[in-house]
């Protein structure tokens, strides 16, 4: 069924003009119409009336319609009768980023923090419709970016992210997922989700990981754990007493006991990243899993239909012209 709208219907109200117009044609019409004085009627009561009788108010008819059409012109109308499935995704994600001391190790290119913000941003751009924001742990936690639509944004303070920004180099699991909660808990979005990556053990904060899955679990929100780290040995950056960084091999710490029970807690899963490759696999089949998908129908856009008004007006126009100077024509 098509659907007509107007990009600006203030203009319909011209129409009322014809109003006054057709009232000023029937009183001029009245009074200026010629008389003619006979004796009887019966001279003329078998005369035909002949076409320019019945044809003497079409100019003005004409004339008005035209005037109708052209001021539909001007409201712009617009046909919405072109209908398109669409998705959207209604879905608000918290990304819990570990910045701690030791995601610079180079078993990820170039390190863990750089492959993880890479990684991160990709997924981030690939996912328009959702809103999502950016909380970072160390040894304490604050929000880098709260929840947000703007992805450009989103992505420049992701860029910002810098082992470093958190003085204590030490990893609190518990108090990054408890803040990325936080930010969710007031959400009204279909589905809540903290994406929580981390290459170490729990060793600081005043909130214990398995409380922060609780409270997550309480809200709704559902955490999926990402565990960064080769599995062995890491090579580490030392810096020596003159500055100069060497690296170092030493033992992977993942904490993989505790990343599992959040995630099973809050029905999430648990990943192991052990390269870049990995990790972007990993955040693939996570952007598969959070598919809160809502199908509506949207129209795919509005296309200008006044080019037949115009037209048509132009005709009755023409046809107004054609009968004054033809059939209707008078003399002066």
């Amino acid at each position: 069924m098509i659907e007509l709208t107007f990009a600006h219907p203030g203009y319909l109200y011209l129409l009322l003009v014809i109003i006054p117009a057709v009232v000023w044609y029937v009183l001029k019409n009245n009074t200026t119409q010629a008389d003619m004085q006979v004796p009887t009627v019966s001279s003329v009561a078998g005369m035909k009336k002949s076409l320019r009788v019945y044809l003497r108010h079409a100019p003005f008819v004409l004339r008005m319609l035209a005037v109708g059409l052209l001021i539909v012109v001007l409201a712009r109308p617009q046909s919405t009768n072109r209908w398109q499935d669409e998705t959207i995704e209604g879905i608000d994600i918290m990304i819990a980023l570990d910045i701690s001391g030791s995601m610079l190790a180079a078993d990820f290119s170039p390190n863990r923090i750089e492959a993880s913000k890479d990684v991160a941003a990709e997924f981030v751009s690939g996912r328009p419709s959702d809103r999502m924001g950016i909380v970072l742990f160390g040894g304490e936690s604050f929000t880098q970016c709260p929840l947000t639509s703007d992805h450009a944004a989103l992505i420049n303070f992701l860029n910002e992210v810098e082992v470093g920004i958190i003085e204590d180099q030490s990893t609190a699991i518990g108090l990054g997922l408890a803040n990325a909660v936080k930010r969710l808990k007031d959400s009204d979005a279909k589905s809540r989700v903290v994406i929580l990556v981390t290459d170490g053990v729990n060793n600081a904060g005043s909130v214990d990981p398995i409380t922060a899955a609780e409270i997550a679990k309480t809200f709704g929100v559902r955490v999926y754990t990402i565990g960064v780290g080769t599995i062995g040995t890491a090579p580490y950056p030392i810096p020596d007493r003159y500055g100069n960084i060497f690296y170092q091999h030493m033992e992977v710490e993942i904490d993989e006991v505790i990343l599992k029970n959040i995630a099973a807690m809050t029905n999430g899963e648990y990943f192991r990243a052990t390269n870049n490759q990995k990790l972007k696999e990993i955040y693939k089949e996570i952007d598969q899993m959070e598919k809160s998908k809502i199908d509506v129908k949207q129209y795919s856009r509005k296309h200008d239909e006044y080019r037949v008004f115009a037209v048509a007006a132009l005709i009755l126009l023409m046809f107004e012209v054609l009968l004054r100077t033809t059939v209707l024509r008078t003399l002066t």
